[in-house]
C-alpha cells in the first residue's frame, strides 16, 4: 500500500462576518485539491441547526478545560471575554496531515500566531470584507448577535485587522468565487513547496 505524501496546513484567519466559513465551504468543493476542515472544539452552545461534529465538537466547560490540561489542543482561546472558549485538537490535524489532506484550520488570529510559531509550516490566509463599515453592515444582517456581542466582535475585528502583516496572504471577500478562486489558486502554487 503506498503512503500518501503528508498534506498540508491551511490557516484562514479574519474578522467574525468577513464570510470565512462560506468561502471555505465553497473551497472544498470546488479546488482540486483534498482540502479538508478541521472541526474546532466550543464550550459555546449550538446554534440552530449545528450539529456536535459538523460544525463544532460542543464540549461542556468542565470537559474542554481537563483536554486543556492534558495538552490535547493545538491552540485554545477564550473569545470577545464572553466565557466561550474555542481549540483546534491537535489529534485530528496530525490525523489529516498523515493521511495526506489539506487541512483548513479557520482560527482567530491569537490562534493562529500560536500555530505558526510550530513546526508545522502553515499556508496563512487573512479573509476580510475590505472595509470596518461593511463588516458591521454584515454583522447586523446575521441577526445572531445581541448588541452586546457584536459591539465586542466589531472591538476585536479592529484589533485582527492590525494582526494581517502576520499572514502570508490577504483575501478581500467582495466576492466569495473570486475569493474561492483567488484561494485555490494559491493552493495550487503551493502543492510543489
Amino acid at each position: 500500500m503506498t503512503v500518501p505524501p503528508p498534506g498540508r496546513l491551511i490557516i484562514v484567519s479574519g474578522p467574525s462576518g468577513a464570510g470565512k466559513s462560506t468561502v471555505v465551504r465553497r473551497l472544498i468543493e470546488c479546488c482540486q485539491l483534498p482540502l479538508e476542515l478541521s472541526v474546532s472544539a466550543t464550550t459555546r452552545a449550538p446554534r440552530e441547526g449545528e450539529t456536535d461534529g459538523k460544525e463544532y465538537h460542543f464540549l461542556s466547560p468542565e470537559r474542554f478545560e481537563a483536554l486543556r490540561q492534558e495538552g490535547a489542543f493545538l491552540e485554545s482561546k477564550e473569545v470577545f471575554s464572553l466565557g466561550r472558549w474555542y481549540g483546534t485538537l491537535h489529534e485530528q490535524v496530525a490525523t489529516g496531515l498523515k493521511m495526506g489532506r489539506w487541512v483548513i484550520l479557520e482560527i482567530d488570529v491569537e490562534g493562529a500566531i500560536e500555530v505558526m510559531a510550530s513546526d508545522l509550516d502553515p499556508i496563512t490566509l487573512f479573509i476580510h470584507p475590505g472595509s470596518h463599515e461593511e463588516l458591521e453592515k454584515r454583522l447586523r444582517a446575521r441577526g445572531t448577535e445581541t448588541e452586546q456581542d457584536l459591539q465586542a466582535r466589531l472591538k476585536t475585528a479592529a484589533e485582527e485587522m492590525k494582526s494581517l502583516a502576520h499572514y502570508q496572504y490577504a483575501i478581500i471577500n467582495d466576492d466569495v468565487e473570486r475569493a474561492v478562486d483567488e484561494i485555490c489558486s494559491i493552493l495550487r502554487q503551493s502543492q510543489g513547496t
